[in-house]
């Protein structure tokens, strides 16, 4: 069992923990905003000459496939490796692998040539992993997914690449292929706004820095971002996606563990 541990809140804001962000182009400023307003540390060092002593001062990677090139995934590839030698939390979120087979190819020479602690996807690109028809658009993943298929997406995957894995969505799931779990709730205006999948990878290198286990703080960052999500869309009402965009950053430096407790659904899946 593994409840979100919103506490985790107080414990970042007081250590501060460095987390690496191998980001994109689209997303790179909103991800190291969240991480300054949630209290983390971000670095968003991209060299591949520098990533072994990047990882050495860091508490965290967080490792963003979009926008990529053969550089980017040589470096995010050697990164992998050493957060592994370190014992330390690494997140791949392998955005848009869908979109061409040569980005697939990529990715899974990196889940090859290292064991992430959690995969951050969305259906698209769970699908793409598994080899399925990944119904992606782009790096985004149109439509409707079915409850049961996405808990059945993220347990599948899990299971095959021997990692945790949190499928997000309008519903999100978080399995190891064992124990499934399922976050739902928040404001659907999430999907409507560039770089929140992305924005949530980086919430999970963040608590995966302080929380006992990658598993309870990949259910704690589903939860909390949910929450910032509802927070947001009150802040922004009827003030348009820029406006929501922006109301995400407060409610993610604002936001107490009391006030995200209850605010969405936690539940595990039989």
């Amino acid at each position: 069992m593994s409840a979100p541990d919103f506490s985790l809140l107080d414990v970042i804001r007081s250590r501060r923990p460095l987390i690496h962000c191998v980001s994109n182009l689209v997303s790179a400023n909103d991800c190291a905003n969240l991480a300054l307003a949630l209290g983390a540390s971000p670095i968003m060092a991209q060299a591949r000459q520098e990533m072994e002593a990047i990882a050495a001062a860091s508490d965290a990677a967080v490792l963003n496939t979009g926008t990529p090139d053969e550089e980017k995934f040589r470096a995010c590839l050697l990164r992998g490796r050493a957060a592994v030698e370190l014992g330390q939390p690494v997140i791949l979120d392998p955005v848009g692998i869908g979109a061409s087979p040569w980005r697939l190819e990529w990715t899974e020479t990196l889940l090859n040539g290292f064991a992430p602690s959690l995969l951050r996807v969305n259906p698209g690109e769970a699908r793409a992993l598994l080899h399925l028809e990944s119904q992606a658009q782009g790096v985004d993943s149109p439509g409707h997914t079915d409850s049961a298929l996405g808990g059945e997406l993220a347990r599948c995957l899990a299971l095959e690449r021997r990692a945790i894995v949190l499928v997000s969505g309008p519903e999100d799931f978080i399995s190891d292929g064992n124990q499934l779990w399922k976050v739902s709730g928040g404001s659907p205006v999430l999907a409507r706004v560039t770089g929140t999948g992305c924005m949530l990878s980086v919430l999970c290198g963040i608590f995966a820095a302080v929380a006992p286990d990658t598993f309870t703080a990949a259910v704690t960052a589903a939860a909390f971002w949910k929450s910032c999500s509802l927070r947001a869309e009150t802040m922004a009402v009827r003030q348009g996606t820029g406006s929501f965009r922006v109301a995400l950053l407060d409610a993610a430096g604002t936001l107490a563990a009391a006030d995200c407790v209850g605010s969405v659904r936690v539940a595990p899946v039989e």
